[in-house]
């Protein structure tokens, strides 16, 4: 398969229409290349904050329900669009309240779909300091395995993949790609979540898929500056490329890159690997509960 992940840059739009036609542009552009599976970035939802004018996406707490308010056209604009290219597109992720509790508050859920429509969601597990502190946007539900014609594919949302226990628990499940849409505001920022997406794709012998948002946005202050590179991972191993990377794109432009993966491949290293990070893996689990010893000089 082909696998597209996102470098994408927020705009102001003054109606859905314009999001539409842009989201539309991307995903053509994409799978006429070939993609069959296509990545958006983490709160790359965030630019319909402007369907409200400036005035409400310059207000943290009004930008989050403004952006929930579109969540149930654009799941329909990228379940069309699934179906019409025959592919699977990772929407961009962005808040959503609960309507079993219409007092909550809010959750960044990422839609994964395919030709046939929604095939499910996944909320991030992991709060930065700014969703916690100051945004208030909380944790969602548990980790999914989505079983796919592509593979087994798992998501972890920006900093959750950071937390080795995370994508652990999606290795053990059966993934093997693991998307990682992300938001950062910095080079350090971006730096942290893309050595965690190479390190889960060592540990666990597998691919990630890094699609971030990139470039200034001047009228919605929660995600105003945004740095970042597009990216496919694997284990720098048998059969993938030596420094671990399929594809990047230039820091800060907006674009594709764009990886062909063979899930054969995937299994192959798991089992004829030149290491074998993911079966060894447990090993570690008796080594660490050993009592550590201070030598002192």
């Amino acid at each position: 398969m082909m696998i597209a992940a996102a470098a994408y840059p927020l705009d102001f739009h003054a109606d859905f229409a314009s999001f539409a036609a842009k989201t539309t542009r991307w995903v053509a552009e994409a799978a006429g290349n070939g993609a069959d599976l296509l990545v958006f970035p983490e709160y790359g939802l965030m630019e319909q904050a402007s369907l409200g004018g400036r005035t409400v996406a310059a207000d943290l707490e009004a930008s989050l329900h403004e952006v929930a308010r579109a969540r149930p056209q654009t799941d329909a604009l990228y379940a069309e669009l699934a179906a019409k290219h025959a592919v699977h597109i990772l929407g961009a992720s962005g808040p959503v309240f609960e309507a079993a509790r219409p007092k909550s508050r809010p959750v960044n859920r990422a839609s994964l779909f395919g030709p046939n429509g929604l095939i499910g969601h996944q909320d991030k597990q992991m709060m930065t300091r700014f969703e916690r502190e100051t945004w208030d946007v909380v944790a969602g539900g548990p980790l999914q395995l989505f079983d796919t014609p592509l593979g087994k594919i798992g998501v972890l949302i920006c900093y959750d993949s950071e937390f080795p226990l995370l994508g652990r628990a999606l290795i053990e499940a059966g993934a093997e790609i693991i998307l990682v849409p992300s938001c950062t505001d910095s080079v350090a920022g971006f730096t942290r979540v893309r050595v965690g997406a190479m390190a889960r794709a060592l540990e666990g012998q597998c691919v990630t898929v890094h699609s971030p948002t990139v470039g200034l946005c001047d009228f919605c202050p929660a995600v105003d500056e945004n740095v970042g590179s597009a990216a496919i991972y694997g284990p720098p191993d048998r059969g993938f490329p030596a420094m671990g990377i399929f594809d990047e794109t230039p820091l800060n432009r907006p674009g594709w890159a764009y990886a062909t993966v063979d899930l054969e491949t995937i299994r192959e290293v798991r089992r004829d690997g030149q290491v074998l990070n993911q079966a060894h893996w447990p090993e570690q689990v008796t080594r660490a509960a050993q009592k550590v010893t201070l030598l002192r000089p």
